[in-house]
């Protein structure tokens, strides 16, 4: 009869994200010694594991067929079999498949161990500079318009740093939205291939940024976005309350209101919606 003390491992290994050399040594054993490797896409995995020479049985485990492979891991985990897990680059389980395996291990009282690694998430963070007060990650962002406003709106205006995950082709049309709540002066960071040979770094307010980005006729790779959090205490200019009054007695709609004079102060349009709601200017 099978006992847990026979049964195998799983281990969560961080892959390089793009400089094949930033794979850890402690990874490579793990690699070396495993029975089988589940991995996101095999063919990008090959390319590592043929890199250092490594021959194993792979299997792909994704979004698409979650279910059906979790449970070929458990049967191969219950027959004794030890199993590395990776995903494309960094860290599986952050915005991999990984979470929803961890909660099934558990379940089953099988043993697992992540190893520390190459992260996107922390490289970005440290570049940024930002993160004096901690950081929140939000990873990808809804898709829905509605659910994505309600997260940035609630986010944005805290004092720790921001980190998104963003598509290339989405990334110009998420920095309008940002600018539009917490306006242009807010400091970004754009980081796109990270490590890889046409990284690229880009610091400055998020009107430059936003301005650099949307000359581009077409955006590649992946991108991490890194937002200052908001300074506290940040007073809205006497000039632009009396903007607002000069603008409602022209007849101009709230909203109008609110988007003229956060542009021309970079002011976001929730704080000057606040001013507006208590009544000032009278």
């Amino acid at each position: 009869m099978t006992t847990e003390k026979e049964w195998g491992k799983l281990y969560f290994c961080p892959t390089p994200l793009g400089n094949l050399q930033d794979i850890t040594l402690r990874t490579l054993e793990v690699l070396e010694t495993v029975d089988f490797i589940a991995c996101e896409d095999t063919r990008v995995t090959l390319k590592i594991l043929n890199h250092y020479h490594i021959q194993k049985p792979l299997f792909s485990y994704h979004s698409h067929n979650l279910r059906e492979v979790s449970s070929r891991i458990v049967n191969l985990l219950k027959e004794g079999k030890n199993i590395a897990l990776v995903s494309d680059a960094g860290m599986p389980g952050i915005q991999d498949p990984g979470m929803e395996l961890i909660n099934l291990l558990e379940k089953e009282g099988l043993s697992y161990e992540v190893l520390p690694g190459p992260s996107a998430l922390v490289v970005a963070v440290v570049y940024s500079g930002f993160a004096f007060s901690g950081f929140t990650f939000l990873g990808f962002l809804p898709r829905k318009k509605k659910e994505r406003r309600k997260i940035l709106e609630q986010f944005l205006h805290l004092p720790s740093t921001l980190v998104i995950y963003e598509s290339p082709h989405r990334v110009v049309s998420t920095l309008e939205e940002i600018k539009e709540i917490a306006g242009s002066e807010r400091r970004v960071v754009f980081l796109r291939e990270l490590t890889k040979i046409h990284q690229e770094l880009q610091r400055g307010k998020l009107g430059e940024i936003l301005e650099l980005l949307s000359q581009r006729e077409r955006i590649k790779g992946e991108v991490i976005l890194v937002i200052e959090g908001e300074k506290k205490g940040k007073e809205i200019p006497p000039e632009a309350e009396k903007l607002l009054e000069v603008l409602s007695q022209q007849g101009l709609s709230p909203q109008e209101m609110l988007e003229v004079t956060s542009e021309v102060f970079s002011v976001s349009k929730n704080k000057l919606k606040e001013v507006w709601r208590k009544g000032k200017p009278s």
